[in-house]
């Protein structure tokens, strides 16, 4: 079996590449947004126009990164979703309810302390997990039924 899976949420930590390092054995193509900030930030205006109103430039870059999160969301098996230490990230939380409603295999990785905030989140998940490793080993026991250890 082979699985898609889409990387979603807190692009300031090297959580992707964890994951990705730990699951190079397994057979997973890994997707993910655009996580330069600046890039997915200013991707409208650098590629449609300058805006002179915040709103109308964040909303170019919201448009165009919408094309690729929503085609990877819907070509994924899985979607993992990463709720970040410091950071509210609401685009998270818009794609783990995304691929939920798409009917995805959902795996929502956050701190414990995140638990009573993102209940609901959680809720709709197969999976909620706090370290990179345990969505690494959610992964290979879906692909080979083996467990850790």
């Amino acid at each position: 079996m082979h699985l898609t899976v889409y990387l979603s949420g807190e692009i300031h930590t090297d959580w992707r590449d964890e994951i990705a390092s730990q699951a190079a054995d397994l057979d997973v193509t890994f997707t993910a947004p655009v996580t330069d900030h600046a890039a997915s930030d200013d991707c409208g205006v650098a590629i449609l126009g300058a805006e002179s109103d915040k709103f109308w430039h964040d909303r170019k870059g919201a448009n165009l990164n919408a094309i690729r999160t929503r085609k990877a969301i819907e070509d994924a098996d899985v979607v993992v979703v990463r709720f970040g230490e410091k950071y509210r990230q609401w685009n998270a939380a818009f794609d783990a309810g995304y691929a939920a409603a798409l009917g995805k295999s959902l795996i929502i990785l956050h701190q414990s302390d995140h638990a009573h905030a993102l209940k609901e989140v959680d809720a709709a998940a197969d999976a909620v997990c706090e370290t990179p490793a345990q969505v690494v080993a959610t992964l290979r026991y879906v692909l080979t039924g083996r467990l850790p250890g």
